[in-house]
């Protein structure tokens, strides 16, 4: 890369690294992400504005790619409280190694791994080779291989968290053993892994020219380009409903409503607010607001939903998205919203700092429908769109 740092090498508005760490946590399955990284990036990388809730631990690594997986495995094992107690079934949880340099894998192909390795103990994703493969020595053709029994292999690879630690056992990161990846340490030890297609997608950026690449294919799977100035533009929908608890007052649309019951739930209950949090997170694929939030000491019964949407407002506009619109529609039969509207609008607006009208409010009664027509509860939903510059 001519010595720069190709994972802090800044696309849409984002390092490389981020995009990375982004394609692993919006997969579900994936609980807990730990960064490994050279010792001197450990702090810049901890207080990161872009990352993501699911990173635990961000580590120093090792010389060798062994080591710094040893490494991360062991963050995981000290969260854990490992290797001292060993909570059953805890061994057969999957462990994906991948590589901060491929931004653009999928879904797909992080969850078919994971299946794999939850099979078979191991597992690997693999691309044949298209090319004629030859043998060469002191500049001469030596042979002509047989590239129907050769892969390439591609990240991540997955493989049961107990045969990971047994096989560091056997071959300890420090020894002289250097192992390119996990699967070679693997079959070292004799532990099976199994091969699944990859993806000619899945691009491990080792040259200036694939960040063109990782550009062009972000800024079109993201959202595709506008066509007056090339800005990159996406819209999330968000959802929410609470029933009605006791206690006031009321929490909506970023304000307090008096005389009115409050809505029922972990924090202050603001529907509202909700859904235009979700929009905004699903517009930015940074999850949902229960992920992002978790109910706990970080996110502390009663919590004010103006404070986690003004987080995610800052989240949004340090990975570079611009608010460009909210829509919010609350449905309740009660109390009556109509002269409300605009002070919620005007809320939710310095909330998300942003011009009240990039913000539209609206309500409507539920027509004796549902919970919300019926009075025992309300509902929001909300469509928001936002840009960047690519």
């Amino acid at each position: 890369m001519g010595g720069t740092d190709k994972l802090g090498h800044v696309i849409a508005g984002r390092p490389l690294l981020a995009w990375s760490i982004d394609a692993l946590t919006t997969v579900p399955e994936i609980d807990r992400v730990v960064v490994v990284t050279a010792a001197e990036r450990v702090a810049e990388i901890q207080t990161a504005p872009w990352l993501q809730p699911e990173v635990v631990a961000v580590v120093a690594g090792g010389p060798r790619r062994h080591e710094s997986v040893a490494a991360g495995l062991a963050a995981l094992d000290g969260l854990d409280g490992l290797p001292a107690t060993e909570p059953p079934g805890l061994a057969d949880r999957i462990v994906l190694v991948h590589d901060a340099a491929r931004p653009l894998v999928s879904t797909a192909l992080v969850r078919g791994v994971l299946e794999a390795a939850a099979r078979g103990g191991a597992a690997i994703p693999v691309l044949p080779i298209a090319e004629t493969v030859k043998r060469v020595e002191n500049g001469k053709v030596a042979a002509t291989l047989d590239r129907d029994e050769l892969a390439t292999a591609q990240t991540p690879q997955g493989v049961r968290r107990g045969l990971l630690r047994s096989a560091f056992t056997t071959f300890p990161p420090v020894g002289p053993e250097t192992w390119t990846d996990e699967a070679a340490l693997l079959e070292a030890c004799r532990i099976t892994v199994h091969a699944i297609p990859g993806e000619s997608s899945n691009l491990k950026v080792t040259v200036p020219g694939d960040l063109d690449r990782v550009r062009s294919a972000l800024g079109g799977a993201t959202a595709g380009s506008d066509t007056a100035g090339g800005a990159i533009a996406r819209i999330g929908i968000g959802s929410d409903s609470h029933p009605f608890g006791p206690g006031t007052p009321l929490a909506l649309g970023g304000i307090e409503v008096a005389g009115s019951y409050r809505l029922h739930g972990h924090s202050d209950g603001d529907v509202a607010l909700h859904a235009v949090a979700d929009a905004l997170l699903g517009a930015a694929a940074m999850g949902d607001l229960g992920r992002v939030f978790p109910a706990g000491p970080a996110t502390p019964r009663g919590i004010a939903s103006r404070e986690l949407l003004g987080e995610v407002g800052r989240r949004l506009s340090a990975a570079g998205w611009h608010i460009s619109s909210v829509d919010l529609t609350i449905v309740a039969a009660r109390p009556r919203l109509s002269g409300l509207l605009d002070e919620m609008r005007d809320a939710i607006a310095a909330t998300l700092e942003v011009p009240a009208e990039v913000v539209s409010v609206k309500a409507s009664s539920g027509n004796l429908a549902g919970m919300e027509g019926a009075g025992r509860g309300i509902s929001a939903s909300a469509v928001a769109s936002i840009d960047r510059s690519p």
